[in-house]
């Protein structure tokens, strides 16, 4: 079955309607049957390493789905932050596609390490990892072009 990178995008951006000020959203999808066994969003409001892809991958392994890294496809709004793609490549998964490039949000204000995806994967010899960029880009960086939220949400009341 060859995947329809679009329609898992689309996905992607739907689930940024959680959190429209960080639209960060991800799906992890299986790659023979292009069924999705995982999503997630940005929860970095809650707690500043809660991304979208770290979201989804908890997600993947709350679940107890018994597949392999090499089976699933990472679907994100946004290339994977130096964090994120580390996170992604210990979990095994071997495909990652993007929209909105790590240049683009830096260009529009937004934080950024400065480390794309593939320098990543280029200097992690023990894993291998595909990256497909620019899937439905412009969609993608219209959700990103108003720049970072000017002031932080508040962090919840946990004595609550």
């Amino acid at each position: 079955m060859k995947l329809d990178h679009e329609y898992h995008m689309r996905r992607a951006i739907a689930l940024t309607i959680k959190t429209p000020e960080l639209p960060f959203g991800a799906v992890i999808v299986h790659r023979d049957s292009g069924d999705t066994v995982a999503e997630g969003w940005n929860r970095s409001m809650i707690n500043p390493i809660w991304h979208g892809e770290i979201d989804a991958l908890n997600a993947l392994f709350r679940s107890g789905h018994q597949i392999e890294g090499s089976e699933l496809v990472l679907y994100t709004t946004a290339e994977p932050c130096s964090m994120c793609m580390s996170a992604i490549l210990w979990s095994g998964i071997q495909m990652v596609a993007f929209g909105t490039s790590i240049r683009f949000l830096q260009k529009c204000g937004w934080r950024q390490i400065d480390l794309l995806a593939d320098e990543l994967v280029s200097r992690s010899p023990a894993w291998k990892c595909a990256i497909v960029d620019g899937v439905l880009q412009d969609e993608c960086n219209a959700l990103f072009a108003v720049g970072p939220p000017r002031s932080k949400p508040p962090r919840p009341d946990s004595s609550k």
